[in-house]
């Protein structure tokens, strides 16, 4: 039994990522909730053919769940009297949704599994499938994870990266969670699939570093397009873009090639090819899909462990959207 111990503790500090936990395991719902993949998926699956958006909009949940305070599920909470909740955050208000879909598989997976699966393990889950479900990789996910009790919207304002920082900035915040610059570059990939508002982007068109002058850098065929989309007035702010013109529904490297033509949307994505390092990734994953999927794969493990609770940490919500009431003697 020793000889176990020291094995495992052995494959923790050699092979997984420091953000991993040991407290987790891919097999952590094997017994009690055996059917937790498949009413996920269900769930996943379902969302897409009532909404071919939804895809997107869930794999980015996960990510401004884990950017701020860790991969918890803190994004979930709506607000009350005691708690000032994450989704009416700059960066979240407006922008963020599926709430509903998590809504829906929890109460499934409720139903089949009580008190036992963290909204924080859906998530994770749920993101998973939906690239899945696009098109893209499909990657084994340690689970184990619990939910939080609290949440941040200052903490979303400090730590969630926004499309109108510096490259330095985007690397800092990344740092600041254990990962690095490789990291970056692959999950921005996600952006191959997607929509974004016009206001994330409309200073790249008219008036681009307070030049009163487009981005030279970009393309001049989706310059024009963009503009025709996003008229230089407050009413087509919220209007909707696609991050990927080509193909943006379906999971694949395209994202990358854009870069390389200059066709990013967001001036974030097309940063990457400004730095030798990032832009070097970027050409690799425009000519190699299946190194991207492996990576991306990889990477998404990586975020998925960020600040996890285990344990006796946090809790197991019964409903996503509310801390668990406390039970008294």
């Amino acid at each position: 039994m020793e000889h176990k111990f020291w094995v495992v503790t052995l494959f923790c500090l050699l092979f997984l990522s420091p953000l991993v936990s040991c407290q987790l395991n891919y097999r952590f719902y094997d017994a009690t909730c055996p059917n937790l993949t498949r009413i996920v998926q269900s769930g996943v699956w379902s969302a897409i053919a009532n909404d071919s958006r939804i895809a997107a909009s869930l794999l980015r949940l996960h990510f401004h769940d884990c950017f701020v305070n860790g991969c918890d599920a803190s994004l979930l909470l709506d607000d009350t009297g005691s708690l000032i909740g994450e989704k009416n955050a700059p960066g979240n208000k407006n922008s963020v949704r599926g709430f509903e879909v998590i809504d829906t598989i929890k109460s499934n997976v409720e139903e089949a599994c009580p008190s036992t699966v963290s909204c924080t393990d859906i998530i994770t889950l749920v993101s998973r499938a939906a690239v899945y479900f696009s098109g893209g990789p499909y990657w084994p996910v340690p689970l184990g994870r619990r939910d939080s009790t609290t949440a941040s919207e200052n903490a979303v304002r400090e730590q969630l990266p926004s499309p109108f920082e510096p490259l330095e900035n985007i690397t800092a915040k990344f740092t600041a969670k254990g990962l690095d610059i490789k990291d970056l570059v692959v999950l921005s990939g996600a952006h191959t699939i997607g929509f974004a508002q016009c206001f994330t982007f409309k200073t790249r068109l008219f008036n681009f570093g307070e030049s009163g002058k487009p981005d030279p850098t970009l393309d001049a065929s989706l310059l024009q397009n963009l503009q025709s989309l996003c008229p230089n007035q407050a009413d087509s702010d919220t209007q909707l873009a696609p991050l990927d013109p080509v193909t943006s529904t379906k999971f694949d490297n395209i994202y990358f090639k854009n870069l390389v033509n200059n066709s990013g949307l967001l001036q974030s994505d097309q940063v990457l090819m400004g730095n030798n390092r990032t832009a070097s990734m970027v050409f690799g994953y425009s000519k190699l899909p299946f190194l991207f999927y492996r990576d991306f794969g990889a990477s998404m493990v990586n975020m998925a462990n960020i600040g996890v609770l285990t344990g006796s940490n946090g809790e197991i919500r019964k409903n996503c959207r509310a801390v668990n009431k406390k039970t008294t003697a």
